[in-house]
């Protein structure tokens, strides 16, 4: 498999009608924590991380991970979207080429319902089509997760399989471009 294009990262922050998606700051890091160590967050990916031993493992300053992007409303963190290269099997059978990247999302419980997390990633998938063109996109949630699964299909992921892991049927899909 061929190594991924590199992204150019950090992109210049990203505006949408509402939205700003831009690279994490110091004071995002409490958002953050509650993100990961949320029950109602966790559901769908595993359960919530333990506050203490994530707390303990995230830097003091957030930043410097290529792919990550935080949704900012009104100043404040509400989520964050990831454009991930990965060497799974799966995505190595969409483009055994290499270069596919999978999108993901996590927003605070207080955002979710909002059309927060349609409109920041179809900025991230905008953005990723102009800085590496034809990159096949790929995302996966839980089957039971239909929210997720909604957003997916307003984003034009289409399914391709349903696979178990993790102790759930999981949803995979993808977005080819145009």
């Amino acid at each position: 498999m061929i190594e991924p294009a590199p992204l150019p990262w950090p992109p210049a922050p990203i505006r949408t009608a509402r939205l700003l998606l831009r690279e994490p700051l110091a004071g995002d890091r409490a958002a953050i924590v509650e993100l990961f160590t949320s029950p109602e967050v966790g559901t769908y990916i595993g359960g919530p991380r333990p506050r203490e031993e994530f707390e303990r493992t995230l830097p003091a300053v957030p930043q410097g991970r290529p792919g990550l992007l935080v949704v900012d409303l009104d100043g404040t963190m509400i989520g964050l979207v990831t454009l991930d290269p990965h060497g799974s099997d799966r995505l190595a059978r969409l483009h055994p080429e290499g270069g596919a990247r999978e999108l993901g999302y996590l927003f605070l419980p207080h955002a979710w319902g909002r059309g927060y997390a349609t409109e920041a990633c179809t900025a991230a998938l905008d953005w990723l089509a102009g800085a590496l063109p034809d990159t096949p996109v790929a995302l996966t949630t839980q089957t039971a997760n239909t929210a997720s699964r909604r957003v997916a299909e307003r984003l034009g992921f289409t399914e391709l399989e349903r696979y178990e892991e993790y102790g759930a049927e999981q949803w995979f899909g993808v977005r080819h471009p145009n």
